[in-house]
């Protein structure tokens, strides 16, 4: 049972379609669009509602943009700490995006054919690793010019020497593999819940299937909620530390 099973999953494998040499996979970046209209939509009409009903009675949708403003602004000030507004746009908006990616796996299973194989139109693509490893490059480079406009280029380059200049090498080793991390975090968690799925499909009576998919998905969307989570966290603790001269504040204090 285990090998048929094992001819039947296959792990990662996508409709790809090719541009300008490059391979793109057709059904992740089709589920990336969807879940950045949502996440569009949901901010046009949050914004609206807040415009429309200032002084007034909150509707539900701008309650819940309030405490999520609320919650992520927590966050980001106990890790960033003074102007710590300036980076709760990202931190809301990678929330809510990844957020949306994880819950879409939560949607009925549309099957299309593509050159005679079947694929799922909209699987959460954060369960494909070229999303989140994207997105853990975008917030690591900004994270760095970040660290180089707080403390300059001599300083950016002075603070892989602490606390102390045999560390050097590691700190760069943290440095290179702060993406790798983040990638592999969110992406691991989220493939698990669709490989979950793809186990019960093949290995269940197709009569059980449907209810091991209602017991495993509201699981699977709190993961995605935590994990929604996690990234944002590390993402605003990131920030915080790229900015902070404690580290070199306390070298010059203690040289003196």
């Amino acid at each position: 049972m285990l090998l048929a099973a094992e001819k039947q999953i296959e792990v990662g494998h996508h409709p790809v379609f090719n541009l300008f040499g490059l391979d793109f996979n057709l059904d992740i970046v089709v589920s990336s669009l969807v879940a950045a209209i949502i996440v569009v939509t949901l901010f046009t009409f949050g914004a609206r509602a807040a415009k429309k009903n200032a002084g007034g009675v909150p509707s539900k949708l701008q309650l819940a943009f309030e405490i999520l403003i609320e919650q992520i602004g927590g966050i980001a000030e106990s890790s960033i700490g003074a102007g710590y507004k300036r980076f709760l746009g990202i931190g809301v908006t990678l929330f809510t995006f990844i957020l949306t990616c994880n819950w879409l796996g939560a949607l009925p299973a549309i099957p299309i054919h593509w050159h005679g194989h079947e694929y799922e139109i909209l699987p959460p693509p954060t369960s494909d690793v070229n999303l989140p490893f994207a997105m853990a490059i975008v917030v690591i480079v900004w994270v760095n010019f970040e660290s180089i406009r707080a403390r300059g280029i001599g300083g950016y380059f002075k603070h892989f020497t602490q606390p102390f200049a045999m560390m050097t090498p590691i700190n760069l080793i943290e440095e290179i593999i702060k993406p790798v991390t983040m990638t592999f975090r969110l992406f691991g968690n989220l493939f698990s819940g669709v490989l979950m799925v793809m186990v019960m499909t093949v290995l269940l009576p197709v009569y059980v299937v449907p209810l091991g998919e209602i017991i495993w998905k509201p699981f699977d969307m709190g993961i995605g909620v935590i994990q929604a989570f996690i990234f944002t966290l590390l993402t605003m603790l990131y920030m915080g530390m790229a900015m902070s001269h404690h580290g070199s504040d306390e070298h010059t204090d203690s040289s003196h």
